[in-house]
């Protein structure tokens, strides 16, 4: 009876032997998934809080220097601001007042936009990287949407993003933008 019990034993103990090899075959493609999904997550919000920070940073700059915006100093404002958001972004725009605009491509600038522009009031709506300035208007008159007319300085910073996942990304187009408008005045 002994003998038969140490047979069985060995019976089955040969019998689970790829018992772990057929777990893991089966749970691995599961956890690949996970896995390159966290590092879509991460760098998603990594690539976001640089842009964020980019975005403020140019907003910040042009906040402190406010009395730059007017047609003699505009297109050097915008030109310092690009700079600082250049080396962060794929592209990024910076309009100072609907007159000078310096848009960097893939670290290529071009400035465009008229400086006289940068003298007027508007009272701009929209979002990045849509902003529509409208018509100019008598500086401190309020506006219709709300607040109050004045000299702005939009600016729009863009990275694309290929993600694990793009069927399943948070980011659409591949591409993810931040942008803000400050009222210098």
């Amino acid at each position: 009876m002994r003998w038969m019990i140490v047979a069985c034993r060995g019976l089955i103990a040969r019998r689970n032997k790829g018992v772990a090899a057929v777990e893991f075959a089966l749970l691995a493609p599961m956890f690949v998934m996970v896995f390159a999904g966290t590092i879509d997550v991460g760098n998603a919000l990594y690539i976001q809080t640089v842009l964020d920070s980019a975005v403020a940073a140019g907003t910040n700059y042009a906040v402190v220097n406010a009395s730059d915006v007017g047609s003699a100093n505009g297109a050097s404002l915008a030109s310092n601001i690009a700079t600082i958001i250049a080396g962060t972004a794929t592209s990024a725009t910076v309009v100072v007042n609907d007159g000078p605009t310096v848009t960097v491509t893939n670290g290529t600038a071009v400035s465009s936009g008229t400086a006289s522009n940068a003298n007027s009031c508007y009272c701009p709506t929209g979002s990045p990287p849509n902003w529509t300035w409208g018509s100019s208007v008598t500086c401190g008159n309020s506006c219709t949407g709300g607040g109050t007319a004045g000299k702005f300085v939009t600016v729009t910073a863009s990275y694309s993003i290929t993600p694990f996942f793009p069927a399943y990304s948070f980011v659409r187009n591949g591409t993810m933008t931040v942008g803000s408008i400050a009222q210098t005045q």
